[in-house]
């Protein structure tokens, strides 16, 4: 039986790389990034099997950015969020988020409290964004919720406690050519099949996308078994 794809998860990189091979200012590579998201969400709603799919949109370290680079980021997902409020409607997409949010603006985290809220009964897809998102970080705060409420550390207890207690992640996929982590989803990756490619997330295509995913179905998942 082929493997069964329900939770996708996506480190989207290259865009800064993308627009300087193209000589243009980074800004314009996080620009059309967004436009693959929106490509790729939409197949994802689409897709017979994928009920989650995960995107990493702003890293714990992506901070130490320069300033003007990270201010355009959070302009760029507040316009985002706004412009896509229909889309998700009509697609029907579920908008969720994982990471810390404390230290977003009022403006950013209302925007992303009114998606939530809004696409909270759409059931084709939950598209997850993770935001100011650390894979180390996510576990220790879990372990703190626990313990704030008296429970002792396991498995179980500690996935319960995660930023949004999904599903693990069946196929990580990595964009640009790079071959790491970068601290995402440490704790639900454990036994995720992963696919690296060298296109830059700008050129990432649907294309792309269902080649890797017929290449994922052919693998034997043994999850440490036999």
């Amino acid at each position: 039986m082929s493997n069964r794809l329900r939770h996708l998860a996506i480190i989207m990189d290259g865009n800064g790389r993308w627009a300087k091979e193209r000589g243009l200012r980074r800004t314009k590579g996080h620009e059309a990034g967004v436009d693959t998201v929106r490509r790729i969400t939409e197949y994802c709603a689409t897709h017979p099997e994928i009920e989650t799919l995960t995107l990493y949109a702003f890293s714990t370290e992506n901070w130490k950015r320069p300033k003007l680079e990270v201010d355009y980021l959070m302009h760029l997902l507040r316009k985002y969020l706004k412009e896509e409020q229909p889309r998700y409607m009509e697609h029907g997409i579920r908008f969720e988020v994982i990471g810390d949010l404390s230290p977003f603006s009022d403006r950013l985290r209302e925007v992303i409290e009114e998606t939530r809220q809004r696409t909270r009964s759409n059931r084709e897809l939950t598209q997850i964004l993770a935001l100011n998102y650390g894979g180390r970080d996510e576990i220790v705060r879990s372990v703190r919720r626990l313990l704030a409420v008296g429970e002792e550390p396991s498995e179980q207890s500690i996935s319960a406690h995660l930023d949004t207690p999904y599903s693990d992640v069946d196929l990580l996929i990595r964009t640009s050519g790079e071959q790491r982590l970068s601290n995402f989803l440490l704790w639900q990756l454990s036994y995720t099949e992963l696919a690296f490619t060298d296109s830059y997330w700008p050129d990432f295509s649907v294309d792309e996308l269902r080649s890797i995913i017929e290449q994922f179905r052919k693998r034997e998942r043994k999850f440490g078994g036999i």
